[in-house]
């Protein structure tokens, strides 16, 4: 049984293996702040004895959001509400992290503009987004290492850069969306160095002591794209700046691909051995014997639950009793297990 055992990076320490990976829930409006919503939805989940919560795409900056009702960390005035979510999961005894994210052209936001690495939209229903000059790309890095900062100072014990699901961090590393000419295109090398420069940047101001997670899209499912394989050499440039990689894949074009029970875990296995780095899998994970058989084989260090989670807050608890599995339950709901 490794579901239920601890696992430890650099100072943070999990109870279980078990993630919420970050999922939107479109529950803020144009102040981008906390609302009653997020607490009750984060912290039922820390009751519930999930390990590790990564709280959903927050935007870097206002146009950087996937919608206008999508949490915010762009000005100071957000860590107050922030810390009230990670102050009330923490008192569950579980880790909290945020993703932090920009939509780039997938920005679905009332601003005026949206932006990319190459003027490309999404597709005929999105606008045209603008592409960014090498000033504004110099801009943006900085709004992710203000936007670290405001995490610390919210309490956060890790963060995870949103690198994948056709956002701009995965904008600039696919060729199938940058098209640029300058030192941010064409190798893998340009490609990866908006993606660096932004972990570099975060460094500065993210204490050594807590992680640094990037999520990834590891396969675009075009073969003009990335896949596993090139997705193994991009971390390889970058993974000096980064402690985990949360692996998962698509969303950078409207590809069709099979859907399985854990269908990106084959991904993670290979990041993982070739990178030699840690990961987490995730996607259309859902049972007991399949987050065993992930963890005891190798093919990640942790399993995020996502879909699982919105149903059952309550999903670890009910694993471990269906199971016979050894947990603390909550005193207030032990005679619900016994």
């Amino acid at each position: 049984m490794k579901s239920l055992t601890s696992y430890k990076i650099k100072d943070m320490e999990l109870k279980n293996r078990i993630v919420m990976p970050p999922m939107c829930m479109y529950s803020s409006d144009e102040s981008g702040m906390v609302k009653d919503f997020h607490k009750i939805h984060y912290i039922s989940r820390a009751i519930g004895d999930v390990g590790l919560i990564i709280v959903e795409a927050t935007g870097v900056v206002p146009n950087g959001r996937i919608t206008s009702n999508d949490l915010g960390i762009w000005n100071n005035e957000h860590i107050e509400g922030l810390k009230s979510l990670v102050d009330g999961v923490k008192s569950h005894g579980s880790k909290i992290a945020i993703q932090l994210a920009h939509a780039g052209r997938k920005c679905e936001s009332n601003d005026e503009y949206i932006v990319a690495p190459s003027a490309i939209p999404f597709n005929e229903k999105y606008r045209i987004p603008r592409e960014l000059s090498k000033e504004e790309i110099k801009k943006l890095v900085l709004a992710f290492r203000d936007a670290s900062r405001r995490a610390n100072e919210a309490g956060f014990d890790s963060i995870e850069i949103h690198g994948a699901h056709g956002y701009l961090i995965h904008e600039f590393l696919s060729p199938i969306t940058n098209k640029r000419t300058d030192e941010y295109g064409g190798s893998i090398e340009n490609r990866t160095r908006f993606l660096k420069e932004i972990l570099e940047s975060v460094k500065e101001v993210w204490p050594k002591e807590k992680p640094i997670l990037l999520r990834v899209s590891a396969d675009d499912y075009d073969n003009d794209g990335i896949d596993k394989y090139e997705m193994v050499n991009i971390i390889n440039e970058v993974k000096e700046n980064i402690d985990m990689v949360h692996v998962s894949t698509g969303g950078l074009i409207n590809a069709k691909f099979p859907i399985f029970p854990g269908y990106q875990v084959s991904h993670s296995h290979i990041i993982r051995k070739e990178c030699n780095m840690p990961t987490i899998a995730v996607g259309l994970i859902k049972e007991f014997d399949q987050i065993e058989e992930i963890l005891y084989n190798n093919r990640a260090d942790l399993v995020a639950i996502g879909r699982g989670l919105l149903r059952d807050p309550y999903f670890v608890l009910n694993m471990a009793y269906d199971n016979n599995l050894d947990i603390k339950y909550p005193r207030q709901y032990e005679r619900g297990y016994f």
